[in-house]
C-alpha cells in the first residue's frame, strides 16, 4: 500500500460512495486546518435530509395533523424496522422493530430469552464487553437467582471462540455478546458463534452497536436469534436516538417480554383488561414510540441501505487498513501501539491505538482539529466513519498525530481524566 497524501486522493477519486459525504452537514471545509471528525462511532454526523425530516413532523403532521397522525405514527416502528432489516442488518421483514434505547432492549430480550430456557441457571457473557451490558447481564441473573460466566478476551485482539466453547455447557440459558468490540474494533464471526452457542442448545443475544452501518452482519445468514443495537453510530440517527431490537421470526411467538406495555398488546385501542401480545415482532415494544426521533433515525437509515452495507463495509475496511499503516509507520516509532487486530477481516471500521499517554494525546488531538475519543486502559479510539469519511482524511489525521508525537506537547495537557461530580 502506498502511504503518500496523492495516494490517499487516488483513493477517494475511485470511490464508489464518495458522493454520500455531501450529504452529511460539516463537510464541506476543505481547507488545511479543517475538522478531521473520526469519532463516527460514537457519534455519527447528521444528514442534511434530517432537518428538513424533522420540520415535516412537528410542522405538518403535529402542528397541522395533530392526532390525526396518529394513523401512520403508530406504525413507524415496524416500517423503519423493515427498512433497518434490508437494507443494513440482512434480516426479513417483521424481525426487527425500532424503540427504547439499546439497554431496555437488551434487558428485554435477555429477560424473554432466559424464560424461555427453563431449567438452565446460567447467562454467558463477555467480560470486555461495553459496561452497560455486563451490567444488565448480572441485573437479569441476580433477579432470577441465576449465575454469571464472565468469559475472558483479549483487550485488543477480542474473544477467542474456543474461550467460548469451553463456558458452554447445558446450563447456559443465553450468551450475550457484541458482534464487534466497543474498546478494540475486534470483529465476532456471527455465524461461527451462533453455531457453537446452539450446539449447547443457547440463545445468542448480539449487541450490534459498533457493528449497524458499518459492517455485514447478514442475521438471516448467520441464523441468529436475538440482537440489538443503537442507531446514532453509523446509522447517524442523533444524539440519544432510539434503538432496535431483532428477534428471528420463528422465535417470536415462543418468547415473552418481561415489560408489559400497550403497543406490545394485541388490539392495543380495545383497551383489554388482560395482557395479550401481539403475535408478531410489535410484541417487544411497551409504550408510546419516540416519533420525532424515529424520523431521524429514519433519515440515517435509508442513506446506509442506499449506500450499500457490502460497499460501505468494503470501504470501512479500506479505511482502517490504511490508518493501521499509516499509524505503524509513523506513530508507533514514537511509543503508540496498534490496540485491534491487523487482520481487517477480523476488525470493524475502527482503529484503536495504545500510548501511555493516550488521554493527554485525545486533548491535544481534540485541540489541533481531529476528533478521537478515549478508552481505557490507555486507548485513543479512531472512528472513520465509510460513509463520509474520506482516505485523505485519515492521511491527514494520522499526519498531525505524527507532528504531535514528534513534538511532545501533549504533555502540556492534564494527565488525569477529568472526573464529572
Amino acid at each position: 500500500m502506498e502511504l503518500t497524501r496523492s495516494a490517499a486522493e487516488a483513493l477517494d477519486a475511485a470511490d464508489p460512495v464518495a458522493g454520500f459525504r455531501d450529504r452529511f452537514a460539516g463537510t464541506g471545509d476543505d481547507g488545511p486546518g479543517r475538522l478531521l471528525y473520526l469519532d463516527g462511532n460514537s457519534l455519527g454526523r447528521m444528514p442534511r435530509d434530517t432537518p428538513a425530516a424533522l420540520t415535516r413532523v412537528v410542522e405538518t403532521q403535529w402542528a397541522g395533523g395533530l392526532v390525526g397522525s396518529w394513523s401512520s405514527w403508530v406504525h413507524d416502528a415496524t416500517r423503519i424496522g423493515d427498512a433497518l432489516a434490508e437494507g443494513v442488518l440482512g434480516a426479513g421483514p417483521g424481525e426487527v422493530l425500532v424503540g427504547d434505547s439499546t439497554s431496555v432492549n437488551l434487558y428485554k430480550l435477555l429477560v424473554a430469552g432466559v424464560d424461555a430456557r427453563p431449567g438452565r441457571d446460567v447467562v454467558v457473557c463477555c467480560a470486555d464487553d461495553f459496561p452497560t451490558d455486563r451490567y444488565i447481564v448480572a441485573g437479569v441473573a441476580a433477579a432470577r437467582g441465576m449465575t454469571v460466566r464472565e468469559v475472558p478476551a483479549d483487550v485488543d485482539e477480542g474473544l477467542d471462540p474456543a474461550v467460548l466453547a469451553a463456558a458452554l455447557d447445558e446450563r447456559v440459558a443465553v450468551v450475550v455478546l457484541s458482534a464487534v468490540a466497543y474498546r478494540s474494533g475486534a470483529l465476532a464471526d456471527v455465524a461461527a458463534v451462533t453455531r457453537l452457542v446452539h450446539d449447547a442448545g443457547a440463545l445468542v443475544l448480539w449487541d450490534l452497536s459498533h457493528a449497524a452501518g458499518a459492517v455485514e452482519v447478514g442475521l438471516t445468514a448467520a441464523g441468529a436469534d436475538l440482537a440489538v443495537g443503537c442507531t446514532y453510530k453509523y446509522l447517524n440517527g442523533g444524539p440519544g436516538a432510539p434503538a432496535f431490537l431483532f428477534v428471528r421470526r420463528d422465535l417470536q411467538a415462543e418468547l415473552r417480554q418481561p415489560i408489559w406495555g400497550w403497543f406490545g398488546q394485541r388490539d392495543q385501542f380495545a383497551m383489554g383488561p388482560v395482557y395479550d401480545p401481539v403475535p408478531g415482532i410489535e410484541r417487544f415494544g411497551v409504550g408510546t414510540p419516540p416519533v420525532v426521533a424515529m424520523a431521524a433515525v429514519e433519515v440515517g437509515v435509508r442513506l446506509v441501505a442506499e449506500a450499500g452495507i457490502d460497499r460501505l463495509a468494503a470501504k470501512g475496511r479500506a479505511l482502517t487498513d490504511l490508518l493501521v499503516a499509516l499509524a505503524e509507520k509513523h506513530l508507533v516509532p514514537h511509543g503508540a501501539a496498534l490496540a485491534s487486530p491487523r487482520d481487517a477481516g477480523r476488525r470493524g471500521a475502527h482503529v484503536t491505538l495504545a500510548h501511555p499517554a493516550a488521554w493527554q494525546l485525545t486533548q491535544a488531538l481534540v485541540d489541533r482539529g481531529v476528533v478521537p475519543d478515549y478508552r481505557t486502559p490507555d486507548r485513543v479510539r479512531l472512528g472513520p466513519a465509510p460513509l463520509y469519511t474520506r482516505f485523505v482524511d485519515v492521511w491527514d489525521a494520522v499526519d498531525r498525530f505524527r507532528v504531535l508525537l514528534e513534538s511532545g506537547d501533549f504533555a502540556a495537557y492534564p494527565a488525569e481524566l477529568a472526573r464529572v461530580t
